[in-house]
């Protein structure tokens, strides 16, 4: 009862400004639409289905746990010689803690890939990809699992969940909202295994106002991203693929930094191992910037379909409360061959 108590209070601010980060994957190479909207074609397939699952503070909140679940759909064409266009779909639901605070959102998308270098042997192939979506999404929440002041006694000792909150709101839902975003990116291919891409986006571009008060002032932030990575060969058999994605929301930012190994050989043909370590930084109230967790991951291969874990190792303050058990995050991929004489090359994510 003190855990929910003090998260309640704790998160109150938080959801009732809505101002607070958009829901983040460890995985965010696996869950491309959210993080670029030009991100959308960029895949060695013709079409691409990804789902991404989230589960973190299991061990502080139980069975209300923060929970995040998307799944998303790409599909390229042809444009002009070797210019393609791309559409996109994506769907998400997110789940915030003890006030099952809800964040519902749909969004449709689109691309354009237009090549500006390429080898007569596809030994050199770069791309500028420009991108854009258009959202919608609801949020809603439960007041009445909330716990607020006028519920403990006089001394402040004793909590009776029955007491009335004396706090008055209309309802549970806010008003559902449209929402806009934009982002542009580069990519090279030298070969099967050396690549390298950068990209950025701005979403919230309309900066929606989605209060539960009615408070028109009250307005999500712009989410600014940055993010990059790309494929460098070491042997024959192995390749390391660092990435990284900073993004920065209001006072809020956070970077996820480090690098899967790949491993795959002649005989297994279209089969891969990848196993990395990762870091996650985040500011904080009380003294600025600090490794939040480090993660670890792996991901498979298997010929149409990637398969990948993840865990949030908590190396904050409160590893001490959660005993360093951060998240549980698990996606998977599935590619669609591109059967086309003229097959787009693309990065390896």
């Amino acid at each position: 009862m003190k855990q929910t108590i003090l998260f309640s209070i704790l998160f109150l601010p938080f959801l009732v400004k809505l101002q607070a980060q958009d829901p983040r994957f460890a995985q965010f190479y696996a869950s491309p639409l959210h993080v670029n909207p030009a991100m959308a074609g960029v895949t060695s397939g013709s079409a691409r289905l990804a789902v991404n699952y989230r589960d973190l503070y299991y061990s502080l909140l139980g069975s209300k746990p923060f929970r995040t679940i998307s799944a998303s759909w790409d599909q390229r064409f042809r444009a002009v010689q070797k210019d393609y266009f791309a559409i996109s779909g994506s769907a998400m639901r997110d789940q915030a803690g003890l006030a099952n605070f809800h964040l519902t959102q749909f969004n449709v998308g689109g691309s354009y890939l237009k090549q500006v270098n390429g080898g007569r042997y596809a030994a050199n192939e770069q791309y500028l990809v420009v991108g854009a979506q258009m959202g919608f999404a609801q949020q809603s929440l439960n007041w009445s699992d909330l716990s607020f002041s006028a519920q403990f006694d006089g001394n402040g000792y004793f909590f009776d969940p029955n007491a009335p909150s004396n706090e008055a709101f209309d309802g549970q839902s806010s008003n559902p909202y449209l929402d806009f975003n934009a982002g542009g990116l580069w990519y090279a291919v030298w070969d099967d295994n050396k690549s390298l891409y950068l990209g950025g986006a701005m979403h919230h571009l309309n900066t929606p106002s989605a209060s539960f008060t009615g408070d028109d002032q009250v307005r999500i932030f712009r989410r600014y991203t940055v993010h990059g990575g790309g494929e460098l060969p070491l042997t024959k058999q192995l390749s390391l693929m660092p990435a990284f994605l900073f993004m920065r929301q209001g006072p809020m930012m956070s970077t996820t930094l480090g690098a899967n190994i790949r491993y795959t050989n002649r005989e297994w043909k279209e089969l891969a191992l990848r196993t990395g370590i990762w870091s996650h930084v985040n500011n904080r109230a009380d003294r600025g910037l600090g490794l939040d967790a480090v993660i670890v991951a792996a991901i498979f291969e298997l010929e149409k379909w990637n398969l990948g874990f993840s865990y949030d190792i908590t190396s904050s303050g409160l590893s001490a409360s959660n005993y360093s058990r951060g998240a549980f995050e698990m996606s998977l991929t599935y590619i669609r061959p591109d059967r086309s004489r003229s097959r787009l090359i693309c990065p390896k994510l």
